[in-house]
This record gives C-alpha cells, sequence and structure tokens, in this order.
C-alpha cells in the first residue's frame, strides 16, 4: 500500500497514577532519520522508542516526544545534602565568633539556605514506564499510519490518472512517426520529380533513402520501453512493501526516454508532445517524494 512520508499522530495513556503521551510528525527525507525527545530521567527508553518507530517507517524525517507525569505527589522525596549543611553551619559559626554572638541558626532557616533540601523523583519500575511508553506510542503510529495511508491513497490516484495521460501521448507519437516518414518519401518524391521533371528515377533507390530516415527517427524501442515502464509502475503502486525509492529510480528511467524521443523527432507535433509528456513525469517525480 502506498504511504505518504507526511503524517502525524498522537496518543495518551494512564495507568497507576502514571500519563504518558506519546506524539509524532514526519516530513520527506530520503532516509530513516528518527529524532527521540523525552525527558532525562527515561532516557533509558530512547533506543526502543526509536526501534519502535522503525517497526512502521523505513524513510522520513521522524520527530517523536514523549512526556510523562506522575499524579502521585509521593512519588517525589525530599533529602537533605548533610555535607553541604555542616559546611553552611561551620561558615556560621565562624561569622558568630567574629561578630561577638551567637548562631540564631533554626531548622526552618536551615531549609532554605540554597540546596541543602533537594527533591528528586523515587525509583521507578522502568520496565513498567517502558510498557506505558511502547503502548502510548504503538496507538499514536496507528493513527500515523492511519494518515499517511489516506494520503498515499490520493498520491497513487494522482500518480495512476497521469500514468494514462503518458500513455496517450506515446500512442500520438507512435502514429506521427508513421506519419513523418510517409510525408517524408511523399516530398521526397515530389523533389526529385520536381528536378528531374520528365526523366526517369530510380524508385529502389527512393526507398532506400526511405529506410534510412524512418531508421534515424525510428523510436518504436523508446515507447516500448516508456510502456513498459508504465505497465512496471502501475505494478509497483500495488505493492504493499514501501515503493519510493523504486518509484524514483524509475521515473529517471520515463526521462531517459523522453529525452531520447525528443531529440529524434523531426515532427513538430510531436516535439509538443514530448514536451507534455515530460510535464507529466515531472509531476509523478513531484509526488514520488512524497511516498515512502
Amino acid at each position: 500500500m502506498v504511504k505518504s512520508m507526511t503524517g502525524y499522530g498522537n496518543a495518551k495513556i494512564s495507568k497507576d497514577g502514571v500519563t504518558v503521551s506519546a506524539e509524532l510528525r514526519s516530513v520527506n527525507n530520503r532516509y530513516f532519520d528518527c529524532s527521540v525527545k523525552i525527558p532525562r530521567n527515561f532516557i533509558f527508553a530512547e533506543d526502543s522508542v526509536r526501534s519502535k518507530v522503525k517497526e512502521h517507517i523505513s524513510r522520513g524525517k521522524i520527530d517523536v516526544f514523549i512526556s510523562i507525569e506522575f499524579e502521585d505527589l509521593a512519588s517525589n522525596e525530599i533529602t537533605v545534602n548533610d555535607a553541604l549543611l555542616k559546611e553552611y553551619i561551620n561558615a556560621l559559626d565562624h561569622i558568630s565568633e567574629i561578630l561577638g554572638k551567637e548562631s540564631d541558626l533554626d531548622p526552618v532557616s536551615a531549609s532554605r539556605l540554597p540546596d541543602v533540601l533537594v527533591s528528586k523523583r523515587r525509583e521507578t519500575d522502568e520496565d513498567f514506564i517502558l510498557s506505558l511508553i511502547l503502548e502510548a506510542l504503538e496507538e499514536a503510529l496507528l493513527k500515523y499510519d492511519s494518515m499517511r495511508c489516506t494520503e498515499g491513497l490520493k498520491l497513487k490516484e494522482d500518480i495512476l490518472g497521469r500514468l494514462s495521460v503518458i500513455s496517450g501521448y506515446v500512442a500520438v507519437v507512435e502514429n506521427n512517426s508513421v506519419e513523418t516518414v510517409n510525408e517524408y518519401q511523399k516530398r521526397l518524391k515530389e523533389k526529385i520529380t520536381s528536378v528531374l521533371e520528365n526523366m526517369e528515377y530510380d524508385e529502389n533507390r527512393v526507398l532506400q533513402e526511405v529506410a534510412i530516415f524512418a531508421d534515424r527517427i525510428a523510436v518504436d524501442e523508446e515507447t516500448v520501453r516508456l510502456k513498459s515502464h508504465i505497465s512496471q509502475m502501475t505494478s509497483m503502486l500495488e505493492d504493499k512493501n514501501p515503493v519510493g525509492k523504486k518509484l524514483d529510480f524509475l521515473i529517471q528511467e520515463f526521462n531517459r526516454e523522453a529525452n531520447t524521443i525528443g531529440s529524434k523527432c523531426l515532427n513538430s507535433d510531436t516535439a509538443h508532445v514530448v514536451v507534455d509528456i515530460k510535464c507529466e513525469i515531472e509531476k509523478i517525480r513531484e509526488q514520488i517524494q512524497n511516498i515512502e
């Protein structure tokens, strides 16, 4: 199934007083580039998050945001920095000695001294937190994939429509090629007749010249390959696996054949058609840049 590389998804999971939110968005990129933003205390989950994302996405620039909230305030614990407090007491005693006064430091005042009280989160179950993160991320990825599939369907329909247009143009090129040879043969005979007037000329020689001209402007190999490319791209768009890179390579082959046809054609009508083919190819190329 064709998927767009542009998408967005989010989800939130709450269990046992812990709420995990997962959000991701992506834009086009030739390779897989995943950036994970997660609170420092839970950096242990970063590799698992990136691996989970890679199960769903083969290429693109993806930004993942994970936030974790604890409803239970008791999950924090307050500790005293004993060493620092002793340093403060020694310093205050020294000041009191110089001033000739006793220190009036009490517990409340001591608690207000910078960095004496330290608040930190109690040890959490990493496996539990990781399971919540991955559960929220999986739900966000499903929404993300749904959005990408919807966009991918539109891209597929647009490309198929343009392939159909190119097929029509190829048929015109093939018809014009035959007409160009017939016109050349007609003009050649008229010119010879005009120059030689009533004198006879070698019909075989004329046919030989026409054959050489026909061979020089022949585009049947290119049109056959173009039709083959169209058929191949149509099949690729039905593939369940990511095909963006393959499509990107194949559209270059489209351009190659169109350029060759353009260099061979001597018919102005055909030249205009080739320009139209190139325009459609370029539009397809732009759409392919959005496909995973």
